[in-house]
């Protein structure tokens, strides 16, 4: 198993890693719309906070050499369920015709207030 920390990728706000590996699989932490920059939530609505949040798993795949199309699994925590097309237009787009594997739950709350949290597994190829 190997932590992975990644450079230009949000802080932790917790004693955890941005991603571990475990044979060709990357395994990455919950990301929120965090601004890597300030640390402070960005937008208040769900397009805007599920674009930063993707643009933020992005972030730690790339610092893996890695980009979206290698996810396999994504787990969705939303705030509130009535978020849920708001987050789908956005998620579509983002992963273009990629389309993995997910799980989409509603929460009582995500850290920080956010309204959306995802996360991944990633394959990692040869």
């Amino acid at each position: 198993m190997q932590v992975n920390f990644i450079e230009n990728a949000p802080a932790a706000i917790g004693p955890y890693c941005h991603a571990v590996t475990v044979g060709n699989l990357l395994f990455c932490s919950g990301q929120t719309p965090l601004d890597p920059a300030t640390m402070q939530l960005v937008g208040s609505d769900i397009g805007t906070q599920t674009e930063r949040v993707l643009m933020n798993l992005s972030v730690v795949l790339n610092g893996m050499g890695l980009t979206l199309q290698n996810v396999v699994k994504t787990s969705v925590f939303l705030q509130d369920m009535a978020d849920f097309q708001g987050m789908n237009a956005v998620y579509a787009r983002m992963f273009g015709d990629h389309r993995p594997a997910r799980t989409t739950v509603a929460v009582k709350q995500n850290p920080l207030g956010a309204l959306v949290e995802i996360e991944c597994i990633a394959e990692i190829k040869s």
